[in-house]
């Protein structure tokens, strides 16, 4: 069983609307945490512990960077972990399971940067985010590229929002009015 390490900023999603960032951030990290409880620990590295889900444990943000922030999640682990960003609110468990199952592995949004990270050994993780990443990661270890669509799925715009709602778990769901 995997130890899942979310990293969260409630200020990340600057390119959503001001009005509706911070509830979205929150929905996102409800789902993803949600998902994750069902597949193993889940520990949220944030700077505001009032943020965390139930169920999830907590570690401080120092708040230098997503790098930093996910070493800080990583030095609680021992054993298997898991890496997953907290604006996937399409994760479900069986996609966390698939991710698990893939070894030294990652997914790649889009853009090239990388949602999330399969660490069958932790101190395998080197802090490499940023434009680019997955090529990076790709090049500091043996890590196999997996595509789980509901993996790199990430919102960062309205109109990543948008192509996802009937794909979002329920928090994400709700707070968008969508039917289920």
């Amino acid at each position: 069983m995997p130890t899942i390490v979310v990293p969260y900023r409630g200020d990340a999603k600057r390119r959503l609307p001001p009005a509706i960032r911070a509830a979205v951030a929150l929905a996102m990290l409800g789902d993803v945490v949600e998902a994750a409880l069902h597949v193993g620990r889940v520990i949220v590295v944030t700077d505001d512990a009032a943020t965390v889900p139930p169920g999830a444990d907590w570690i401080s943000d120092s708040g230098t960077g997503l790098g930093p922030a996910v070493a800080a999640g990583l030095a609680d682990v021992d054993g298997h972990a898991l890496v997953l960003n907290a604006d996937l609110p399409a994760a479900t468990p069986a996609t966390i399971e698939e991710l698990a199952a893939a070894g030294l592995a990652l997914v790649e949004a889009t853009d090239g940067t990388t949602n999330a990270l399969s660490l069958p050994h932790p101190e395998i993780f080197a802090p490499l985010y940023g434009a680019g990443s997955a090529s990076r990661f790709r090049a500091h270890a043996a890590f196999a590229t997996v595509s789980i669509p509901e993996l790199e799925a990430d919102v960062d715009t309205l109109a990543d929002l948008e192509r996802l709602t009937l794909f979002v778990g329920r928090r994400t769901r709700t707070l968008l009015a969508v039917p289920a």
